[in-house]
């Protein structure tokens, strides 16, 4: 997310940095690069209009005039102003209501509110502790009833069941009272959506509200929409008391114009961010952490989170024991490609990475997801005694795995070599005594990172 927008600030205000002192007129030529980069983002016009009057206003102010270093005050203040769009700080979902708290999703169709609902569902159940049950009102949708059911299954949920014979009214009404008579503590519903807004489908949702008097109203937006994201939020905005909005499929979203201009439109702040299909996959929204990704400063916190939410600790252990006694195989080397996948992938750690998005363009496409996928499959072509002991797999035995993992025997060759670099390493280090080092920096595991020594 923010590709676009990032290369182009970062080229802008790159310029700026050096800059030893800053007048009006390289301000404003600055700002006009500011303002193409954020209309490209498909950020609302008024928004950008705001957002250049408030820079240019403190750009050429006092702060910067008797800085030493005005060109990185520029920058500073434009890390504030996107702050200052985005909504400040954090705002966790209000929950704190006679139970069952409700949370009712709002939205257009395609939006991914049928995912988000299982994701949020499994956010309230592992990281607030709570316990929740979801519920589809969607009696339009073919198989949309079916699909939450799926869903929920799939991620652990538990699932009130529901039929497209009933009203939705009637629907949630009943789940409300089931999960009120099983002391169940939050309700998720999940409610029908269209192709476009229409007065049908806002008197529905209006009168779900109404009566459900939810904890909170959510507006769940597709990012990929840009503009009419925005357009849609405001008119659901304005038929209902909307308390946040989830931006979805922001893996997809190179722009990120939905999320600077959502807040600005609606006075409604971003809850959470939504990427993928997997139901793990949605990360609460801080203005903050986002104004530095998007100038390239990286979101170091949003990453140490992830790890710590996502990495099996009690695995990481065994791998640390294992990796000192210098018993690390192609299994452990399996094993941390899978870690790395449950944290997003390669692209969503180095998107949390300062200064990612100053390194060659080349550079990042040589290191990405599928190549490690390809490296996992090569080693599930593998025996478990070749797993353990590389060294025996010669050429017949090279050829078969080539075979069976859709790939060359160069490409296995490569991985060998790359996983004899990596045991040498580790050897070095441990005669060294560096290897301690390294696994008490990696918080005593290992987990999540890749191993020492490896080079795409």
């Amino acid at each position: 997310m923010f590709d676009n927008l990032s290369e182009r600030l970062g080229r802008t205000l790159k310029n700026l940095r050096g800059q030893g002192r800053l007048s009006e007129d390289n301000i404003s030529e600055a700002m006009r690069e500011v303002r193409m980069a954020l209309l490209e983002a498909d950020v609302a016009l008024p928004v950008v209009k705001d957002f250049i009057e408030h820079v240019r206003e403190r750009a050429i102010g006092q702060e910067v005039a008797t800085s030493l270093t005005p060109g990185q005050v520029v920058i500073k203040i434009v890390h504030e102003e996107l702050v200052r769009l985005m909504g400040e700080s954090a705002t966790p979902l209000s929950l704190n209501v006679a139970p069952p708290a409700v949370i009712l999703l709002a939205g257009l169709q395609g939006a991914g509110k049928t995912t988000t609902a299982v994701k949020l569902a499994r956010h309230i159940r592992d990281d607030l502790k709570r316990s929740v049950k979801v519920v589809s009102c969607d009696v339009y949708r073919p198989a949309a009833i079916d699909q939450l059911h799926a869903y929920a299954d799939q991620a652990g949920i538990e699932y009130l069941p529901s039929d497209s014979s009933q009203k939705p009214l009637d629907i949630a009404r009943d789940a409300v009272a089931t999960v009120r008579r099983q002391g169940v503590e939050t309700l998720i519903v999940d409610t029908a959506g269209r192709l476009h807004v229409d007065e049908d489908m806002m008197a529905e949702v209006q009168a779900l509200n109404s009566d459900l008097s939810p904890a909170e109203t959510l507006f769940v937006i597709d990012s990929m929409m840009g503009q009419d994201a925005v357009k849609s939020a405001e008119a659901f905005n304005n038929a209902l008391p909307l308390s946040g909005v989830i931006l979805t499929k922001v893996d997809g979203d190179a722009r990120g114009g939905a999320a600077l201009s959502v807040r600005h439109v609606t006075g409604k702040p971003i809850k959470f961010l939504g990427s993928g299909e997997k139901f793990d996959a949605l990360e609460a929204f801080h203005p903050e952490r986002v104004a530095s990704r998007i100038l390239g400063m990286g979101d170091v916190l949003s990453l140490i989170e992830e790890v710590e939410r996502k990495t099996d600790q009690d695995k990481a252990k065994k791998m640390a024991a294992k990796i000192k006694k210098g018993g690390f195989d192609l299994d452990d080397f399996r094993d941390q490609i899978n870690e790395m996948n449950r944290m997003g992938g390669m692209s969503s750690l180095l998107d949390k990475l300062p200064g990612t998005g100053q390194l060659p363009a080349g550079a990042l496409n040589q290191v990405n997801d599928g190549m490690f996928n390809r490296l996992g499959t090569i080693i599930d072509s593998m025996t478990q005694k070749e797993r353990r002991k590389p060294d025996i797999i010669n050429g017949s035995r090279k050829k078969r795995i080539a075979a069976g993992s859709g790939t060359s025997v160069q490409e296995v060759n490569k991985l060998l070599k790359q996983f004899g670099q990596m045991q040498k390493t580790m050897k070095r280090m441990k005669r060294k005594g560096g290897l301690q080092k390294m696994l008490q920096g990696m918080g005593g595991g290992g987990g999540g990172g890749l191993p020492p020594g490896f080079k795409p």
